[in-house]
């Protein structure tokens, strides 16, 4: 079984140390593949003196795309903590959660099989501590200028929330 990035640094000690550790990481990777339900995930738009912050992909979906950080929500965490979890652990960042920014869906199929589907809730957020340094399941974090983001690889869902909230403007 091939494990999500964010949670190998930690997993594999303990699915070796305790036996119901490996109950645990089943159910989570199934969340992931069994596609019975959408996996709910939050992102932070974090933009200050006109760049926003954008991490590298290091796993699938869009793995080596440039995109917002973020990822799942799990289970028993409120979004606003797992947004901080998720910020923290992809870019060594404290924020604030801020506003939410907007929900859409993340679908990706291959060959009519689906493969992939989030509900996406992404929030403002401010940072309040730690150094930018890429961790768990991003390769690479840095903050691109707004008006240079079309010449970076970055996720077409990325690009849509920019659009509709006027921070970038629409491709002509």
């Amino acid at each position: 079984m091939t494990l999500p990035g964010r949670y190998s640094l930690f997993v594999n000690s303990y699915l070796a140390l305790a036996p119901r550790a490996q109950k645990w990481y089943s159910s989570l990777a199934a969340m992931h593949t069994d596609l019975r339900y959408p996996v709910p995930a939050v992102a932070a738009i974090i933009v200050r003196d006109g760049e926003i912050l954008l991490v590298k992909r290091g796993a699938e979906p869009g793995f080596g795309k440039w995109s917002i950080p973020g990822g799942s929500v799990e289970l028993g965490e409120t979004l606003e903590y797992a947004l901080k979890r998720e910020i923290l652990e992809e870019t060594g960042l404290a924020v604030e959660v801020g506003k939410l920014a907007g929900i859409s869906d993340l679908i990706i199929r291959d060959d009519d099989v689906l493969k992939w589907h989030y509900v996406l809730i992404n929030f403002f957020a401010a940072i309040t501590g730690g150094e930018l340094c890429p961790a768990t399941d991003v390769s690479e974090c840095r903050w691109v200028r707004l008006s240079e983001i079309r010449t970076y690889n970055v996720t077409q869902s990325v690009l849509n929330r920019l659009e509709e909230l006027g921070l970038i403007a629409g491709e002509f």
